[in-house]
């Protein structure tokens, strides 16, 4: 049977009302009609402010994950930072039912790794599904190499905000790896990221997002890989520019 992906596209009511207020005054969120999304890898690529994180939350809280990270079966909350947009989105779902799921913000992360602790202490032997050991006595990035490897299991909706940011270049490279293996086990992702090295995965949707709104883009043509292409090609001239 073709794997199809748990979410297959996302629709935004624009509530007339609300239309000069946050969320819905960032560009990419108001120009927003529909997406469509890849059964294995989705991006969202683009500079800070333009709605990535917060669309990608959105979904995840509409999809039943804790708005600050973790499983569906975490329910801590330190802040209520997250905005109303979820209220606003449709998601089309496929007809298969996911086995495993995880939200992971990078800036949350901390948070997560406590309720990790938390629930390790009512049932002990979680840790095994973390590395072994509390993700507090991980490095940053050990902790989200150790979730990719253990916690990931597979046929399941993976939703990453950022995840290089604890990542070499070249662990970012074996994620790409892990990336692959688990969507050959019927896994779909929906990352947002600022890395061209994460973004490179070629069986994918990018998506990205500007002040003209949201738009479907090759590898090649994101402003990610133009930018870092130039400054990995002409170091001395990019240097001379940005010291000048």
């Amino acid at each position: 049977m073709d794997f199809r992906g748990y979410l297959l596209a996302l629709s935004l009511r624009q509530p007339e009302s609300m239309g000069t207020l946050y969320p819905f005054n960032i560009p990419a969120i108001k120009s927003l009609i529909n997406l469509k999304f890849h059964p294995r890898v989705t991006y969202f690529v683009g500079e800070n402010g333009m709605g990535k994180s917060t669309l990608l939350e959105a979904i995840a809280v509409y999809c039943g994950f804790n708005a600050e990270g973790g499983s569906k079966n975490f329910n801590f909350k330190t802040k209520d930072s997250h905005s109303i947009l979820q209220d606003h989105i449709l998601l089309s779902k496929g007809h298969q039912l996911m086995n495993d799921g995880f939200f992971l913000r990078s800036e949350s992360f901390y948070n997560v790794a406590s309720e990790v602790d938390a629930l390790n202490d009512e049932e002990s032997g979680l840790y095994e599904s973390y590395g072994g050991k509390s993700l507090h006595e991980q490095s940053h990035g050990e902790s989200f190499w150790a979730l990719m490897n253990t916690r990931f299991r597979g046929k399941g909706l993976y939703i990453l905000d950022e995840p290089e940011s604890a990542l070499s270049v070249v662990r970012q490279m074996a994620m790409l790896s892990r990336i692959h293996q688990l969507a050959e086990d019927r896994s779909q992702f929906i990352i947002a990221t600022h890395s061209p090295v994460i973004l490179a995965y070629p069986d994918a949707i990018i998506y990205e997002f500007g002040e003209e709104g949201i738009k479907q883009v090759k590898y090649r043509e994101t402003e990610m890989y133009r930018t870092f292409r130039e400054f990995i090609n002409h170091p001395e001239e990019m240097l001379s520019i940005l010291l000048s």
